[in-house]
């Protein structure tokens, strides 16, 4: 064929095909916009800490951040003693250590639970009604003068008969709280635990929509954490995955699948010094939730470890070594979130994130810019890949992990740019930085 001319182009079909089967698929489509919407693109907080709502203060952020940073200086004052410690890398200790050290003095906490459940338990109903009411003005105060963790809220009592009641109307007094102090804060965070039936889920999304309604608020505003603690949740009766239709019947409410590290591993009958986030139950329940919430926009939280760095330094070393180690194992399988127990779980949160953006940031950085400029490599990667890599990079930028300067140095790229790789819409997985 000489240059210049046209290939003939043939084809069989009648228009008409297609448009049938578009037709007929289009239910199809429906759902999976529906069921399906994809990562909604907020931030994901990279932990949730728990206080009792009777410990909870005005100063319990600020508290647990001096807290940690007096172990830090402690335990580990200075970059090679911290690298020592946890086997950072020459390269990453110093950067990791400062880090950690700003974030300790800036946002000690991201995500924080005043906890009326577990952590908390049987109470007069009079001490918890103003545990509840002093929970939300304490949180509305914060929002207020700009003090509060950028996610803030309650875990309440679950949906079992015994406790239904009082974990309602703990809600409804934190809620209404809010309320009468000005509005329900943008990091509101609500935590449904202990669920074992989708019911005990519809039931929540029925309280809800009952208190919008009595207070005037858009329809669907608040938002629940689904927390996994028991088998049933995972698998039910007739073989299916529970988890799947608790997202369901969460009517788009669901935000997050939080999995309880002891009790699920107590309901499995788990021995109390095996309970941990890497036994391999654990591991198959929150493979199981991870599947389940993938393209739902539905988050996946890991648990915790009970051991507490407390003691002699050699104790705080250990258990910071152990730390830091199941939250690399964490991250390295997609758990971008998991729970702190205690203010000195929070240095070694912060070192395993930042090292873990740190150490694959320039190589992220410089396949992305690849793509992007659609040059060649060593790897050849694929719209999916680019979304892979540019969320990657906006996790480490929102945590405090990477600097927008230093990404945009390598990459060429805006947050906008980053953000179009990472949330392309359905079916263009070929969005190009602008």
């Amino acid at each position: 064929m000489g240059q210049g001319q046209q290939e003939k182009v043939a084809t069989s079909l009648a228009g008409a095909v297609s448009e049938e089967i578009s037709a007929s698929l289009a239910p199809v489509d429906a759902e999976l916009e529906r069921r399906y919407p994809g990562d909604p693109g907020t931030r994901q907080p990279v932990h949730t800490v728990y206080v009792p709502g009777d410990v909870f203060a005005a100063d319990t952020l600020r508290s647990w951040g001096d807290q940690a940073l007096a172990l830090l200086d402690e335990h580990a004052p200075d970059a090679a003693s911290l690298a020592a410690v946890l086997g950072l890398s020459d390269e990453l200790a110093e950067p990791v250590h400062a880090r950690v050290r700003a974030k300790l003095e800036r946002e000690p906490i991201e995500d924080l639970r005043v906890d009326f459940e577990d952590g908390y338990g049987p109470r007069p109903d009079a001490e918890e009604d103003e545990a509840a009411a002093r929970a939300a003005r304490l949180i509305a105060e914060a929002y207020e003068n700009g003090t509060a963790a950028p996610y803030m809220g309650i875990r309440m009592k679950c949906m079992e008969a015994p406790v239904r009641d009082r974990g309602i109307r703990t809600l409804d007094i934190f809620l209404s709280g809010l309320m009468e102090a000005g509005g329900l804060p943008d990091g509101l965070v609500l935590t449904l635990p202990k669920v074992t039936y989708p019911e005990q889920v519809t039931a929540m999304v029925r309280l809800l929509e009952e208190f919008e309604k009595a207070r005037g608020l858009e329809p669907g505003r608040i938002g629940f954490e689904i927390q996994i603690e028991t088998s049933q949740s995972i698998l039910a009766t007739d073989g299916t995955a529970t988890v799947a239709r608790m997202i369901q019947a969460a009517e788009g409410r669901a935000t997050g699948l939080h999995y309880g590290t002891f009790d699920y591993s107590a309901c499995l009958g788990v021995s109390a010094a095996y309970q941990a986030s890497d036994h391999p139950a654990a591991d198959h329940a929150k493979a199981i939730m991870q599947v389940a919430a993938a393209g739902t926009g539905v988050r996946v939280s890991d648990g915790s470890t009970n051991v507490l760095p407390v003691g002699p330094t050699a104790k705080v070393h250990d258990a910071w070594r152990l730390h830091y180690g199941l939250t690399r194992r964490a991250l390295a399988r997609a758990y971008y979130q998991g729970w702190d127990m205690h203010p000195g779980h929070i240095p070694t949160r912060y070192a395993a994130v930042f090292a873990f953006y740190r150490e694959g940031f320039e190589q992220a950085a410089a396949r992305l810019a690849r793509y992007a400029n659609r040059a060649g490599g060593d790897v050849m990667d694929e719209p999916a890949t680019a979304k892979a890599l540019s969320g990657y990079l906006l996790r480490g930028l929102d945590c405090g992990a990477l600097d927008i300067a230093e990404v945009a140095r390598l990459t060429g790229l805006t947050r906008v740019d980053l953000e179009g790789f990472a949330a392309p819409r359905r079916g263009d997985l070929t969005v190009s930085a602008q």
